[in-house]
């Protein structure tokens, strides 16, 4: 696994918080049974930083938690299937698969994990779920893929330990 942090803050990213995010992925990868070895991206920023993307790649002037950005298409969510078809979907210098990238606002993080009165460990976990599934082709447009994707990220976070 190859893991990217980029840090737009002023301020360090908290190695807990880099912990946290790690652990997020590792366990959606898990969860999924990704056949490869793969990268991914994290950019941590604030709520201005997230609010420039928002608009510029949903036309939403305002700031927003997480943004996923996929690399990769699948057919189904989670499904590798065709991948080893797609020269395009895998790094041509380490071989891994290249799944995408998050923009993460932890100023956003925390004011949430505020707001809904659990740990900033928690929100964190679940916003790179939720994230680290968009990447793998989960969504929540339609019912029937909100209700898929609600129950993915429930049963990660709980083999991940991490309740509200």
């Amino acid at each position: 696994m190859t893991l990217f942090i980029e840090n737009e803050l002023e301020e360090a990213v908290p190695e807990e918080v880099r912990a946290w995010m790690e652990a997020s992925v590792q366990a959606v990868c898990d969860y999924v049974e990704c056949p490869y070895d793969y990268e991914v991206g994290i950019t941590v920023t604030d709520n201005a930083g997230i609010r420039e993307l928002n608009l510029e790649h949903r036309g939403k002037d305002t700031p927003t938690d997480v943004l996923s950005f996929p690399m990769t298409a699948y057919p189904e969510p989670g499904d590798f299937a065709l991948l080893e078809e797609d020269t395009e979907a895998f790094n041509p210098d380490t071989g891994e698969l290249v799944l995408g990238d998050m923009v993460l606002s932890l100023e956003k993080a925390k004011e949430q994990a505020e707001d809904y009165g659990h740990s900033l460990e928690r929100e964190v976990s679940f916003l790179v779920v939720h994230s680290m599934l968009h990447l793998f082709g989960y969504d929540h447009e339609e019912p029937r893929q909100e209700e898929r994707m609600l129950q993915a990220q429930k049963e990660v976070l709980a083999r991940m330990g991490v309740g509200r």
